[in-house]
């Protein structure tokens, strides 16, 4: 195998915080096509990736000296925030596309790309987290504006928890204060799935935690990822100094 199925940045910053980005791209191994028989219109919408997530991602680990970590594949390849029992682990329809790469994709292939793929990426972050002393998971997403034939979403963030809210509490007290933002709890999905990223490596763990959503066309460019990145990271300081010890 030649693609390399994740990325790491900063290893050796001394931050407390670990970031981590599940969708950083759209890319498709040569293994299977470079496209899983999408058009390319399909493979740059959000069913493919989070666009603009990794330039926040890295920006913001960088901006609290922390490292940062993120898969080198499509989520349609095999999706490295769902766990192995959940069946949108390797998705067949989304949002009105059928993949047709996925289409006949039985166990085995399934069980290869989550060797191939998956593994190695919650293997690395499993191995940075040891590393730190306590570290605090930070996972960064976006989120489309509007799914096909729904209505739009009026949030600019999210923030998602599940039962361990200690960081995310604070977190979103100090956006909601700021008036020009739209902040939703647990929006535009649940905070929770068993066996997702922040399950796997912050709360079977103990470890403080949150998963940052961005409205993705409010993170397009460099620039605009830069400014996110440069506003979240020190309420992020402030909301860990809120948590009581």
């Amino acid at each position: 195998m030649t693609h390399k199925p994740v990325h790491i940045e900063g290893a050796g910053r001394q931050g407390r915080f670990l970031v981590t980005c599940d969708h950083a791209t759209n890319a498709v191994p040569p293994d299977l096509g470079g496209s899983l028989g999408l058009p390319a219109e399909d493979m740059a919408r959000h069913i493919a990736w989070d666009p603009g997530a990794l330039g926040v991602a890295r920006a913001l680990a960088a901006a609290l000296d922390s490292p940062v970590v993120w898969a080198g594949f499509s989520r349609l390849v095999i999706d490295p925030n769902r766990g192995g029992r959940d069946p949108t682990q390797l998705m067949r329809l989304y949002d009105g596309s059928v993949i047709p790469g996925n289409r006949h994709a039985g166990p085995e292939e399934r069980a290869r790309r989550v060797a191939a793929y998956w593994q190695p990426y919650h293997d690395a972050i499993a191995d940075l987290a040891a590393r730190q002393t306590d570290p605090v998971i930070v996972a960064l997403h976006s989120f489309t504006p509007q799914l096909r034939g729904r209505a739009p979403r009026p949030w600019q963030v999210g923030i998602l928890h599940a039962s361990d809210s200690r960081l995310s509490d604070p977190l979103i007290d100090l956006l909601q204060a700021e008036p020009d933002l739209v902040v939703g709890r647990n929006q535009p999905y649940p905070g929770h799935l068993p066996g997702d990223s922040i399950d796997r490596h912050a709360l079977r763990h103990g470890r403080h935690n949150t998963l940052i959503e961005l409205r993705n066309d409010l993170i397009a460019t460099p620039e605009t990822q830069q400014h996110w990145a440069d506003r979240l990271a020190p309420l992020l300081r402030r909301a860990l100094a809120r948590i009581p010890d």
